[in-house]
C-alpha cells in the first residue's frame, strides 16, 4: 500500500513538473523566443549540470567568507545610515573597509563611492603610487583600452606620461604563457609598478587564473623585490576561492558597479591591499593630510554591505550564463573564448563573430532582454576612452552596470562581442537565448 502511494505521489509530482516545464517553455515563446532556439538552448543545458553544481560551492565558501568578515567585523544597523558633509568618523565607511580588507585578505582597504568606476580605481591606484622617474610595467601585454590614455599610450591630459613616468610592455606568447626572459629584461632599476590585468579586456587572450598570477607575482619579485604588484581584478572577484590578494598582490582593484557589489552598490571603487599602497590612494583621492578621514558616504552604505553580501550568488548566475553562452555559441561553431569546457577565472565571455552584425545583432537580443529599456536599440558610437565605435546593451537598474545583463564590443577586427552579468542565472539563461533569437532572425545563424 505505502509502495502504492510512493509511486503515486511521484507520478504526480512528475506531472506536475512537466506541467511546468510546458508553462516555461510557453512564457519563453510568448517572449519571442523560437521553439528551436529554446529547444537547442535545452539541450545545452542538459550538460552543464555538474559544473553549475561546481559554481554553487564556490558560492558557497565566498559567502561564509564575506558573513565572517561582517560578523567579526560587527557591523550595525548603525553601520548602514551613513553620513554628509566631511564625513568624519563615518562608522560604517570605516567598518565597510574593514570587511573588505579581511575578505581579501589584506591589511587595509579603500572602498568609497568618490571612486567612480573601475577606469577611475585603477588610475588612483597608479597615480598614487608611482612618482616622475618612475616606470610602469606591463606583463600581460596591451591594457583595457581605457588605461590606455591613463598610461599615456594615447594622449590624453594628465596621463602618466605627462607626469615623467615611463610605460613598458611585454605581450604574452603565442600559447598565451609569459614570457618570463622577456619581462626579466624589461624589469630594470626605474620599474616601480608592475599592472597584470586578470580579464582579457577587448582581446581574446585568456583570462588568467589567480594560481597564474600567483606564479607571475613571484617570478617578478624574485627579479626586484621591491616592485608593487597591482592587479586589475574587475570581473574577477568571487569567481574562485582566492583572490590575487591571497597569492602575493600588493593591492587589487576593482569596481562595485562590477561583481562586488552585487547589482546593488550605484557607483563606487575598491582598493584592497598594503597598507601603504591603501593609504597613498586615499591621500591621492581626497588630499594631502586628509586621506581616509574624510569622504561622506551619503547614505548609501546599505546598498554596499547587501550588494557585498549578495556578491558570491551573483557572481555565480552571472558565470552560470558565460558558461551557457559559452557551450551554446561553440555548438553553433563560433569561436568562444574561454572554451565551453575551460576552467573559469571571470565572468566574461567573448564570441567571435567576424562581422559588425554579428556584434549588433547580439548586443540588440541582449538589449531586448532588459528589464530597463528594453524597447531601446542600441547603436554603436565613439565612446570616451576607446579607439574604435563600440557598441554596448545594458538595460540595467544601475546606469553601465557590468554584473547586470550586458554586452558590448568594439566595431573593429576581429568582431568579437563581449557577454557578462546577469544578477540571476534565470535572467542570464534569457538574455543568452534572445541574442541567439537576434541573430536568427537576421539570417546571420541557422537553428
Amino acid at each position: 500500500m505505502e509502495n502504492r502511494l510512493e509511486k503515486g505521489a511521484e507520478k504526480g509530482s512528475e506531472k506536475k513538473r512537466d506541467g511546468l516545464e510546458k508553462q516555461i517553455a510557453g512564457y519563453y515563446e510568448s517572449m519571442g523566443i523560437s521553439r528551436p532556439v529554446y529547444e537547442l538552448g535545452m539541450r545545452v543545458l542538459e550538460g552543464l549540470t555538474e559544473r553549475f553544481a561546481d559554481i554553487d560551492r564556490v558560492a558557497e565558501y565566498n559567502q561564509l567568507k564575506v558573513l565572517k568578515a561582517m560578523q567579526k567585523n560587527q557591523v550595525s544597523e548603525a553601520c548602514l545610515l551613513g553620513t554628509s558633509g566631511y564625513g568624519y568618523n563615518d562608522l560604517g565607511r570605516d567598518t565597510l573597509e574593514s570587511v573588505y580588507a579581511d575578505v581579501f585578505h589584506t591589511e587595509d582597504a579603500l572602498v568609497r563611492p568618490q571612486i567612480t568606476c573601475g577606469t577611475h580605481a585603477l588610475a588612483l591606484a597608479l597615480m598614487s603610487n608611482l612618482r616622475p622617474g618612475d616606470e610602469l610595467l606591463s606583463p600581460v601585454g596591451k591594457p583595457y583600452d581605457t588605461l590606455e590614455e591613463v598610461i599615456g599610450i594615447r594622449p590624453s591630459k594628465g596621463s602618466l606620461a605627462e607626469y615623467g613616468i615611463s610605460y613598458r610592455q611585454v605581450d604574452l606568447l603565442s600559447d598565451g604563457s609569459f614570457d618570463y626572459e622577456g619581462i626579466r629584461g624589461a624589469i630594470n632599476e626605474r620599474t616601480r609598478l608592475v599592472t597584470i590585468q586578470r580579464s582579457k579586456g577587448y582581446q581574446t587572450r585568456p583570462t588568467l587564473s589567480v594560481e597564474r598570477i600567483g606564479e607571475l607575482i613571484a617570478f617578478v619579485k624574485s627579479v626586484k623585490a621591491d616592485v608593487i604588484c597591482m592587479v586589475d581584478n574587475c570581473y574577477g572577484e568571487f569567481v574562485e576561492t582566492v583572490e590575487p590578494s591571497d597569492v602575493g598582490a600588493d593591492m587589487a582593484v576593482g569596481s562595485l558597479i562590477k561583481n562586488p557589489g552585487g547589482g546593488l552598490a550605484p557607483i563606487g571603487g575598491y582598493i584592497a591591499g598594503k597598507r601603504e599602497c591603501v593609504e597613498n590612494a586615499a591621500y591621492r583621492l581626497t588630499s594631502p593630510g586628509l586621506g581616509k578621514e574624510v569622504g561622506a558616504s551619503l547614505g548609501i552604505l546599505k546598498d554596499f554591505y547587501q550588494g557585498l553580501f549578495l556578491a558570491p550568488t551573483v557572481t555565480a548566475g552571472a558565470l552560470k550564463g558565460a558558461i551557457f553562452a559559452a557551450n551554446l555559441y561553440q555548438r553553433l561553431g563560433f569561436a568562444v573564448v574561454p572554451d565551453g569546457s575551460e576552467s573559469r577565472h571571470d565572468i566574461i565571455q567573448a564570441v567571435t563573430f567576424g562581422s559588425p552584425e554579428g556584434v549588433i545583432a547580439f548586443c540588440q537580443g541582449i538589449q531586448a532582454a532588459a528589464p530597463v529599456d528594453s524597447h531601446v536599440t542600441p547603436e554603436a558610437w565613439d565612446m570616451p576612452g576607446y579607439d574604435a565605435k563600440v557598441i554596448m546593451a545594458a538595460g540595467a537598474f544601475v546606469s553601465g552596470s557590468s554584473i547586470e545583463l550586458s554586452a558590448d564590443g568594439p566595431i573593429k577586427e576581429p568582431y568579437a562581442v563581449y557577454f557578462q552579468g546577469g544578477l540571476t542565472w534565470e535572467h542570464a539563461k534569457f538574455g543568452i537565448l534572445k541574442s541567439l533569437q537576434s541573430l536568427a532572425d537576421k539570417k546571420i545563424v541557422q537553428i
